[in-house]
């Protein structure tokens, strides 16, 4: 059987799981370019494949079509919006995800973005390396109340985070575990009570058609003139001309942003403006999440492959 691998950190600190293939019997097929395939390059590379370690390159049902051998797809990750699961379920292709394995790692970036936003790390690090050493003030964290929509391991794990910085915990999810909240102290609010309460708001929610633009010009409008918005999950979550036009005029204090509908993004505004703190998508990107992420994809498609 042959595999296929695309993730450019999989594998990079931890090679133990090309091992961990190549002991099961497989061949393994890497993704040489430096970059995220695209649908063609998809298409070429998993003609013959039986299976795939996938991040966020497109298998769509051109791609599945495509590959007529494949019988699991193993995602590096969580989100499987860049999966067609409706088509990889029509061929009973086996998906799996890398649940939790980079929980932490993505909860520390939330809150690193967070500190970076509200006490304007970057900026007062650029004016100081043009010897400007003025004193900006900036906003308190500590006392403050955030709010998660979306309380999976990352979000549990950023309001773990959050409170031992003092801050009050809302959350929203569609599926609330009444005991989980109610034992680590986070209290249960509708998005709306969320907007109008909450000096910061971070994303934690899977993109769905029913979670594409969940906040858009509306919901913007009903935060806090001071509100700081957090985005570590999809770019397809946010309105992000929305967005821009609300950080352009004041109306927000800040976001830190490390997912986009596109990546980079190609709206210029994204790199002139000083409230924003800009990620590459990086959130997950440690060497404890990677190789957690690699073993427990690697581990997940060996077994759906049966063997």
């Amino acid at each position: 059987m042959k595999v296929l691998t695309t993730p450019r950190s999989y594998g990079k600190t931890d090679p133990e799981v090309f091992a961990m293939l190549r002991a099961a019997g497989l061949e393994v097929v890497r993704n040489e370019t430096g970059g995220i395939l695209d649908r063609e390059g998809m298409k070429a590379l998993l003609a013959d494949c039986d299976g795939v370690i996938v991040g966020v390159d497109p298998i769509d049902a051109e791609v599945i079509a495509a590959a007529p051998k494949l019988k699991a797809i193993a995602k590096y990750g969580v989100g499987v919006d860049n999966i067609d699961l409706d088509a990889a379920k029509a061929r009973d292709i086996k998906v799996s995800r890398t649940v939790g394995a980079n929980a932490e790692a993505v909860a520390d970036y939330a809150m690193a973005l967070l500190l970076a936003v509200a006490r304007k790390t970057v900026l007062i690090d650029q004016h100081c390396r043009q010897g400007d050493w003025k004193k900006i003030t900036t906003r308190d964290v500590t006392g403050g109340t955030i709010g998660i929509l979306g309380l999976g391991a990352i979000g549990r794990n950023v309001a773990q985070r959050a409170q031992g910085f003092g801050m009050k915990v809302l959350a929203h999810d569609p599926f609330w575990d009444e005991a989980y909240a109610k034992a680590h102290g986070i209290t249960r609010a509708a998005p709306d009570e969320i907007f109008a309460e909450c000096d910061v708001i971070s994303l934690h929610l899977p993109l769905t058609p029913e979670t594409e633009n969940f906040i858009g010009a509306a919901e913007l409008a009903k935060m806090k003139p001071d509100a700081i918005l957090i985005n570590t999950a999809r770019g397809g979550l946010i309105d992000e001309n929305a967005l821009l036009d609300a950080l352009e005029a004041g109306r927000l204090c800040g976001a830190g942003i490390d997912a986009f509908s596109s990546e980079p993004p190609k709206d210029p505004r994204w790199f002139t403006l000083d409230n924003v703190v800009l990620g590459s998508h990086c959130a997950a990107s440690t060497a404890g999440a990677s190789r957690n992420m690699g073993r427990m994809a690697t581990a997940n498609l060996i077994h759906d492959l049966g063997l």
